[in-house]
């Protein structure tokens, strides 16, 4: 199986661009929804959520580990990787960069995400060493995840807080946009509306998902391993009576979450 992690609910939207391109297979996701949001964690804290979530999904029959977490692919993927050297991991950094770079006609990147994905810096080094003349402007976007989790999408507020987080960006004259959090697909409308038609969004769940599927078709026997299309299974440290509401908005379609505890 193709295994999904996230600090929440968020990372559902990956999962439904992976259902929507490579429906072949089967999912397993595990939000980490008692210990929500990684933003405010600790790096050390955050590396270990990660190394127990791709164990849980290991544990499942997952072959391939997709980290749709941006804070977690900020900061553990060097960890998970020298912890598991034998799975491949995708993380949702390194195609959105790869895209805004191809994006961009004037070298103005900018990036909206959680305290923690911005201050790790990961996005000002992966430009910076693939080309000096790109200028990246960056914007903690804290209230977003809060908002779109209580199901506030067209909300006034939302589109107020919204517009506010992107005048610094405007006014430095960016002509791209990356969405630095998983969350942020379903608000995609009204972030573009807000960023101007002559912006361009990169949308982190799109490209992982692109990613993905250009490695399993130059990887035909790993491919052929996979366990083929079921329902996705989707896993969550804690439920509460809106959880199962805000995963079907985030994937689209209906579902049961099941509860572990991976204490």
């Amino acid at each position: 199986m193709i295994g999904v992690f996230d600090s929440g609910l968020g990372g559902l939207t990956v999962v439904k661009e992976i259902l929507n391109k490579l429906p072949q297979y089967k999912i397993i996701y595990f939000g980490d929804t008692a210990r929500t949001p990684y933003g405010t964690k600790s790096a050390e804290t955050v590396n270990r959520y990660s190394i127990e979530n791709t164990e849980f999904l290991l544990e499942k029959g997952a072959k391939i580990i997709v980290v749709a977490c941006h804070t977690a692919s900020s900061v553990s993927i060097p960890t998970l990787k020298k912890t598991f050297p034998e799975i491949p991991f995708f993380e949702v950094v390194t195609p959105s960069f790869k895209q805004a770079l191809r994006l961009t006609k004037n070298k103005k990147i900018g990036l909206i995400g959680t305290r923690t994905t911005v201050e790790s810096g990961i996005y000002n080094q992966l430009f910076s060493q693939a080309d000096p003349n790109i200028k990246l402007y960056a914007n903690p976007t804290p209230l977003l995840v809060p908002l779109i989790e209580e199901g506030w999408l067209k909300k006034p507020e939302t589109r107020r807080i919204i517009k506010k987080y992107l005048i610094p960006l405007k006014m430095k004259g960016i002509d791209t946009l990356i969405l630095g959090c998983t969350h942020y697909p379903l608000i995609k409308k009204v972030i573009q509306e807000k960023a101007g038609k002559r912006v361009k969004l990169v949308d982190p769940s799109e490209e992982i998902a692109l990613e993905i599927k250009n490695f399993l078709k130059n990887n035909p026997e790993l491919a052929k391993n996979l366990e083929p299309d079921g329902e996705p299974e989707i896993f969550v440290s804690d439920i509460t009576p809106n959880f199962e509401k805000i995963a079907q908005l985030f994937l689209g379609r209906k579902i049961k979450l099941k509860k572990i505890n991976l204490e």
